[in-house]
């Protein structure tokens, strides 16, 4: 059904109904996202989603049931893009699956600098490659508008409503969790190359801060 759906907008989709010859699928073509249900025979979803993420960055929209709130944390803990809990509106999930589209393809920042330097920190949204102190960072294309959003104002506080808008594609819900799993893990990525403090603050109420510890610049290639 979704097959179709998606296939009257333009979508070329393939649909394979376990996760073990799923996650094959995934990681043999060059797919531009996986629609992932966490219910799936063979190998389940986080399961799938945890292996995809160790060999891919590739766009996952996680589909789970409304009432399961954990599989949506873990989901984003192990780096889906989103999620979309079921039963959902097919309008509501084109609309998600068309904001990631859009973001991961860059357009959006296209009258932007394209190298964005803050201390040891290194991003180009041309290449869409993030380096810290030398060494390459992957990052999903979440983390990616994150940390993009957050260099282009070093030092100054950015609102949880401006990011939403800008790496998640829509307005921010005050229960949605989704923005601080994602700064979450942006935070635990760019700690985990040689940087002793976070350099992505929580600035309770209001948003986040991506911390200046010396002279910054931001520059145009």
């Amino acid at each position: 059904m979704l097959a179709d759906y998606l296939g009257r907008y333009g979508f070329h989709v393939s649909a394979v109904h376990r996760g073990d010859t799923g996650l094959k699928e995934a990681l043999k073509q060059q797919y531009a996202l996986i629609l992932l249900d966490v219910m799936l025979p063979g190998l389940d979803g986080l399961e799938v989603l945890k292996r995809i993420r160790a060999a891919s960055s590739i766009n996952v929209l996680l589909l789970t049931a409304r009432g399961d709130d954990v599989d949506r944390i873990v989901g984003l803990e192990i780096g889906a893009d989103d999620y979309l809990p079921k039963p959902f509106n097919p309008r509501e999930l084109l609309a998600r699956i068309r904001a990631i589209l859009r973001r991961s393809s860059g357009s959006e920042a296209a009258s932007e600098p394209t190298l964005l330097r803050v201390d040891g920190l290194e991003l180009d949204t041309a290449a869409r490659t993030v380096t810290q102190n030398g060494q390459r960072v992957e990052l999903t294309d979440v983390e990616f508008a994150l940390l993009e959003s957050l260099l282009h104002s070093p030092g100054k506080v950015v609102t949880r409503e401006e990011l939403a808008e800008k790496a998640l594609g829509r307005k921010f819900h005050p229960f949605d969790r989704s923005l601080d799993m994602h700064i979450s893990r942006l935070r635990r990525k760019l700690s985990g190359n040689g940087t002793e403090d976070d350099l992505v603050k929580t600035i309770r109420g209001t948003g986040y801060q991506l911390a200046v510890h010396s002279g910054h610049s931001t520059a145009k290639d």
